[in-house]
C-alpha cells in the first residue's frame, strides 16, 4: 500500500521542530558545560577532583589515538555480542514463555529471581566462569541485557488488540498464523523498547567487565586513569563511553523505525 504523500508545509514543520529540539538540546548542553567551566575556574577546584571540560578536551585530544583506535573498539565489540546475544537468546525465551504456559511457568519466576541479586555481585562469578578474555566481558554484558529483552519482549506478545484477536480466530486463522500475524507485529513497539534499554545496559556491562579484569578497553583505561589520579583521561574515557552508550541508542532507534514502517506499509517511506 502506497504512503499518502505529506504536504510540503507539514515536512517543513517537521522539520522546523526536529531542527527546534535540537537547537535546545545544544543550548542546554553548551550551557551546563559553560556553568562547569566557570564553576571550576572560580571555585579553584583541583583538576584530580573534577577537571574543567576544557582541561578534559585536551587530555582527550593528547590519548585519542589510544582511546579511538584500541580500546574503543574492543569496548564496541564486547557490548555488541552481548546484546545480540541477549536478543536472540532472550527474544527466543520469551517466546517460548508466550507459546508453552509450562516453560512460563517455570523459566518466568527464575527470570525475575536472576534480577534480585545485585549484578555487580554476579559479576566476579561470570569473570571467574568464563575467564577475563573476551567470553568474560560478553557474559557480563549479556547479564545486564538479558533481563529487560526478556519482559519486554514477552509483555508485547501478550498486548495484542482483542477485537483483531476475535477476529482472526473468526476467519479461522490457526495458531501459528495469530502468532506470526498479528501477536509479533503488535510486540515490535516492546520488542524494540527494550532492546533501547538494554542497548545501553550493553556499555555498562562490558565497562564492569573490564574494570574487574582486562588489558583493553574504555573501562580498563578508565580504571588505570583512576588508579594514576589523572582525571581529566578518566573523565575523558567516560564521555566517550557517553558516547557510544548515546550511539547504540541512536541505532536501535533507527532500526525500530524501520521495521514498525516496513510493518506498518509493507515497504520503505517514500524519501
Amino acid at each position: 500500500m502506497a504512503l499518502i504523500k505529506e504536504p510540503s508545509s507539514q515536512k517543513l514543520q517537521k522539520v522546523w521542530r526536529k531542527k527546534r529540539d535540537v537547537g535546545w538540546f545544544l543550548v542546554s548542553a553548551c550551557s551546563l558545560l559553560l556553568m562547569w567551566e566557570a564553576g571550576c575556574r572560580l571555585l579553584e577546584v583541583p583538576t584530580f577532583i573534577l577537571p574543567p571540560p576544557s582541561v578534559i578536551a585536551i587530555a582527550f585530544w593528547d590519548v585519542r589515538s589510544q582511546l579511538l583506535t584500541t580500546h574503543l573498539w574492543i569496548t564496541l565489540q564486547e557490548a555488541l555480542l552481548g546484546l545480540a546475544i541477549s536478543m536472540f537468546v532472550g527474544t527466543g525465551l520469551a517466546i517460548c514463555m508466550h507459546l508453552n504456559r509450562t516453560i512460563k511457568k517455570i523459566m518466568y519466576p527464575h527470570v525475575i529471581i536472576s534480577q534480585t541479586i545485585p549484578i555487580l555481585a554476579l559479576s566476579p562469578v561470570f569473570m571467574m566462569w568464563f575467564g577475563y578474555e573476551l567470553p568474560g566481558k560478553v557474559a557480563i554484558a549479556v547479564l545486564f541485557t538479558f533481563f529487560p529483552i526478556v519482559v519486554s519482549t514477552y509483555d508485547g506478545l501478550l498486548v495484542t488488540d482483542s477485537e483483531r484477536l476475535t477476529y482472526f480466530r473468526m476467519i479461522g486463522a490457526n495458531r501459528w498464523q495469530i502468532f506470526c500475524k498479528l501477536e509479533v507485529p503488535s510486540a515490535l513497539p516492546s520488542f524494540f523498547s527494550g532492546v533501547k534499554v538494554a542497548a545501553t545496559f550493553s556499555v555498562s556491562g562490558a565497562t564492569v567487565g573490564e574494570w574487574l579484569g582486562a588489558s583493553a578497553g574504555l573501562g580498563y583505561f578508565g580504571r588505570r586513569a583512576s588508579g594514576n589520579f589523572q582525571a581529566p583521561v578518566l573523565f575523558a574515557s567516560v564521555f566517550l563511553l557517553c558516547l557510544l552508550g548515546l550511539g547504540l541508542f541512536w541505532t536501535m532507534n533507527m532500526l525500530e523505525k524501520r521495521f514498525l514502517i516496513y510493518n506498518l506499509y509493507g515497504k520503505e517511506p517514500r524519501q
